[in-house]
C-alpha cells in the first residue's frame, strides 16, 4: 500500500502544486500561440508564419540548457529547496509582464523581442523547476513509494498543461480579455513561491554537505580537508549513463510538439478550424495526457517502472512509425484528434522511471547533469522538430515526419536498454551509498 510519513506527504503535495503552478505558466502562451502570435508578431504569408510559430515556440527552450548550468551549480551548491523557490518566482514576475506587455500593432518589434525574451525566461526558470523538484522527491522518499512520488510531478506538469488550455478555452470562447489568463498564472506562481518556503532540505544532500564539513573539521586525517572536499565534489559521472538519459529525454518533446504544436497548425491551416476551436481540440488532448500519466502512475507501484516504458516505446514506436499513412488518409478534426489522443497516451518519456535514472549520478553533480541532459535534449529535439517538419513536409510530405521521428525512437531504444543493464527488476531493493556513480 502506498503510505508516506508527514513530511514526505506534504514534501509531495507543495512540490506537486508547485509544479502544476509552475507549467500552468508555462504552457499558457504555447498553447494560446494560435492566437497570440497574431497579437505579438507582423502579419505575413503562410510560410513565414509556420516559421514565426516554431522560433515563438523555441525560444521557451533554447536557453534552457544555460539555465540548466545556473540552476544546476545552485542545485548542487545551495540546495535543492532554494531552487524550486527561486525558479517559481521567476516563472511568476514573466507571466506578470506579459499579463501587461502592449501589442505589436501597439509599440511594434519591441513586442516581438519582449515576448520572446519572457519566453526564455519562463524556459530557463521551468528548468530548475521540474529537475529540482523531482531530484527532492528522488532523495527524500524510498522505493517503491518514489516512483508514484516522482511521478506524480509528471502527473501534475501534464494537470498544469489542461488547467492552461482550459482556461484559455474559457477565455477565448466567451470572447474575455486574454489578459485574465496571464493575470491568473502570476497569481497562483506567486502563491506557489510562498509555499515552497516550508520545504526542508533533502536527506542525500544534506548528508553529503555534512560529509564535506566533517571533512574540512577532520585534522587527525593524514588528506587535508581541502582534498577531502574535492574528493567528495568530484566524483565521476559515467557518460555512457549520461548519454543514455539525454536519448530517452528526446522522446517526449517530439511527441508533444507532433501531437499539440504539428497537428494544431493542421487543424487550423488544413480544416480552417479557429484559433479558439484549435485550443479546445488540443484540451481534449490534454485531458487524454492526464489519464494516461495517471494510469501509468499508479501501475508503478505494481509493476517495475522500466517494463512499463518498454511496453509504452513497442506502441508508441508502431504509432508514430504509420503517422505518415493516418495524415494522409484522415479526412476531418476528430480523426486527427484520434491519432492526437493515441500518440499522447502512448508517448514514452522518462515517467514513471525517472528517480531510477537519477541514482545514477553523483549527488554534488546530479542536479547539474540532469538537469543540463533534460534541457539540451528538449532544446535540440524541439529545434530539430519544429523547423525540420517546416522543410521536411514540404519536401517529402508526411513521410518526412519519420526523417526525425525513427532516429528518436532507436535513440530511447538504445538508452533503455542501458537502463536495464543496470538497473536489473528487484535492484530498487539495493540501497546505494550517497554519491554512487553505476
Amino acid at each position: 500500500m502506498f503510505r508516506l510519513n508527514k513530511e514526505e506527504g506534504e514534501a509531495v503535495a507543495l512540490l506537486s502544486i508547485g509544479t502544476f503552478l509552475e507549467y500552468f505558466d508555462l504552457m499558457l502562451y504555447i498553447h494560446m500561440a494560435v492566437l497570440l502570435n497574431e497579437l505579438f508578431f507582423p502579419t505575413t504569408d503562410a510560410h513565414t508564419a509556420a516559421l514565426l510559430t516554431a522560433f515563438a515556440f523555441c525560444s521557451t527552450y533554447l536557453l534552457r540548457p544555460v539555465g540548466a548550468l545556473i540552476f544546476g551549480y545552485i542545485g548542487d551548491h545551495v540546495g535543492r529547496k532554494v531552487t524550486v523557490v527561486i525558479t517559481t518566482t521567476l516563472m511568476s514576475l514573466s507571466c506578470l509582464v506579459m499579463a501587461n506587455l502592449p501589442t505589436y500593432a501597439q509599440i511594434g518589434i519591441s513586442a516581438s523581442w519582449i515576448i520572446t525574451i519572457c519566453r526564455i525566461a519562463q524556459g530557463m526558470s521551468s528548468m530548475g523547476e521540474i529537475s529540482g523538484a523531482q531530484l527532492y522527491l528522488s532523495e527524500t522518499i524510498q522505493p517503491p513509494a518514489r516512483y508514484v512520488a516522482v511521478a506524480m510531478l509528471a502527473f501534475a506538469v501534464s494537470l498544469g498543461t489542461s488547467a492552461a488550455l482550459g482556461l484559455a478555452s474559457f477565455v477565448t470562447s466567451f470572447g474575455l480579455n486574454w489578459r485574465i489568463a496571464f493575470w491568473a498564472g502570476a497569481t497562483i506562481a506567486i502563491v506557489g513561491a510562498v509555499a515552497r518556503t516550508k520545504l526542508r532540505e533533502t536527506p542525500d544532500f544534506a548528508d553529503a554537505k555534512r560529509r564535506v564539513m566533517n571533512a574540512s573539521t577532520d585534522e587527525n586525517n593524514i588528506i587535508n580537508k581541502k582534498t577531502r572536499s574535492q574528493l567528495i565534489r568530484k566524483e565521476k559521472v559515467n557518460q555512457r549513463t549520461s548519454l543514455a538519459l539525454f536519448l530517452m529525454d528526446c522522446m517526449w518533446p517530439l511527441c508533444f510538439y507532433f501531437a499539440y504544436v504539428y497537428c494544431g497548425n493542421i487543424l487550423k491551416h488544413v480544416y480552417k478550424l479557429t484559433p479558439e476551436q484549435v485550443i479546445h481540440q488540443n484540451f481534449i488532448v490534454s485531458l487524454v495526457q492526464i489519464t494516461s500519466l495517471l494510469l501509468f502512475v499508479v501501475l508503478s507501484y505494481k509493476i517495475y517502472p522500466l517494463i512499463i516504458l518498454k511496453v509504452k516505446l513497442i506502441i508508441s514506436s508502431i504509432i508514430i512509425m504509420t503517422c505518415p499513412y493516418w495524415l494522409n488518409h484522415i479526412a476531418d478534426p476528430f480523426h486527427l484528434l484520434l491519432l492526437q489522443s493515441a500518440i499522447i497516451f502512448f508517448a514514452a518519456d522518462a515517467a514513471p522511471a525517472t528517480s531510477i535514472f537519477y541514482k545514477h549520478f553523483p549527488v554534488f553533480k546530479r542536479f547539474t547533469y540532469i538537469s543540463f541532459t533534460y534541457a539540451l535534449s528538449r532544446a535540440l529535439t524541439y529545434v530539430a522538430t519544429s523547423f525540420g517538419l517546416v522543410y521536411l513536409t514540404e519536401y517529402f510530405g508526411n513521410w518526412g515526419i519519420l526523417i526525425i521521428m525513427a532516429p528518436i525512437c532507436i535513440g530511447y531504444l538504445i538508452g533503455l536498454r542501458h537502463f536495464e543493464k543496470l538497473d536489473k527488476p528487484g535492484a530498487h531493493m539495493m540501497i546505494k551509498p550517497i554519491g554512487a556513480v553505476a
